[in-house]
């Protein structure tokens, strides 16, 4: 998931014409995210907005989801290589779609879809409409109950359907050897007939019920994984399997922290105590910490942060640029780090790409003062 502002969720080849000149004026004037990011580079240049990036195990590959597409104003989601620089569209063009993720095991593609609701193009209309009109929104995800999971299949291009629950399906992200799949999904809220508070929630905040579960690869096995009150989303396994690494919302939205937990949903561990929207954790390929999003400076200035893993230390700050900065996620080789950003000032983000500083990194983590020290 990009952001819902109402709740506020090898080596890596690239080719010359995509390694773009450095930033200047004011972002490269603000230089304190020089102490662990280099090279910084503009990945995505198309379209409105871009964003969530995800490599392939041997970084040559990433996915990715933009609104570019003629006639539907949603993202769809987009396979680009690294190596040449060539794109193709994955998702099949219509409807809404969110979080791609590339198999370590096969290179299948997962991602999430609304494409077989049959009010997808009115819905695109309705969208373009709006928009023309010159009216404004605050942006926010709508958690549609018709969004399901997919798989376009790397061996044959098939497009198979894993989950078909009702309710909003999505932030899905493989384990690393392929077999199985975590991923976000509110369906509890249309498995019983609610009452009272819930109800309610259920038509102003449908966020509230989402809880993190997983399945085979095939779609099979379909378990739940938590069960608490509020938000918990944006699952990724640890580069090792070990464990699994997300963010809880608190009940009423506007606080969430990082956890972890083991595959089977066993020993959650909360890392952050922030006091703020702490979201998008990815743990970096090292196992030695995580890399998140964060709005501690403000609802509007959202940041990537790092924490050590046990979550012993205050977090510390990665990027200082003005605007949005978010969804950070390192190279397989730890020695990169792709991120969604505003940081061109033009309306919407894109993903970049920088050099990662990984000693650097632990050098600020073992300075960094004990958590609640502060």
């Amino acid at each position: 998931m990009i952001l819902s502002l109402r709740r506020a969720a090898g080596r890596c080849l690239i080719v010359p014409f995509l390694l773009l000149p450095g930033l200047s004026g004011p972002a490269a004037a603000q230089d304190d995210e020089s102490r662990f990011l280099n090279r910084i580079r503009r990945l995505t240049v198309e379209g409105a907005r871009a964003g969530e990036g995800y490599f392939s195990p041997d970084g040559r590959e990433m996915v990715f989801q933009s609104e570019r597409e003629p006639g539907n104003p949603f993202f769809q989601i987009y396979w680009m290589s690294l190596e040449t620089g060539d794109i193709r569209r994955v998702s099949p063009g219509i409807g809404k779609t969110t979080c791609a993720f590339l198999s370590g095991k096969n290179g299948d593609i997962l991602f999430a879809s609304t494409h077989l609701d049959p009010r997808s193009l009115e819905l695109q209309q309705e969208e373009i409409a709006f928009r023309e009109s010159g009216r404004e929104r605050r942006y926010a995800w709508d958690y549609d109950p018709a969004m399901d999971i997919f798989v376009e299949q790397r061996s044959d291009g098939e497009l198979v359907r894993l989950t078909d629950a009702r309710g909003y399906d999505a932030e899905a992200s493989y384990s690393p050897d392929g077999e199985w799949i975590v991923f976000t999904s509110n369906r509890p809220m249309f498995e019983e007939a609610l009452k009272g508070r819930e109800a309610r929630l259920a038509e102003v905040d449908p966020s509230y019920f989402a809880e993190i579960y997983r399945m085979r690869a095939d779609g099979s096995g379909q378990e739940r994984l938590t069960s608490v009150p509020g938000y918990d989303g944006g699952p990724f396994y640890f580069p090792d399997g070990s464990r699994i690494v997300w963010r809880r919302f608190s009940e009423d939205g506007l606080i969430a922290d990082v956890w972890t937990m083991n595959p089977d949903g066993s020993d959650p561990q909360r890392v952050t105590d922030f006091g703020a929207m702490s979201w998008a954790p990815y743990v970096h390929p090292s196992l030695q910490y995580i890399l998140f999003a964060s709005n501690k400076l403000g609802f509007s200035n959202f940041e990537v942060y790092m924490v050590d893993l046990a979550g012993e230390k205050e977090p510390v700050r990665v990027t200082t640029s003005d605007g949005f900065d978010g969804l950070p996620v390192p190279t397989p080789d730890g020695n990169g780090l792709a991120w969604t950003s505003g940081r061109h000032g033009g309306p919407g983000s894109q993903i970049y790409l920088a050099d990662w500083d990984h000693e650097a990194a632990l050098e600020a983590l073992r300075s960094a003062p004990l958590r609640g020290s502060r």
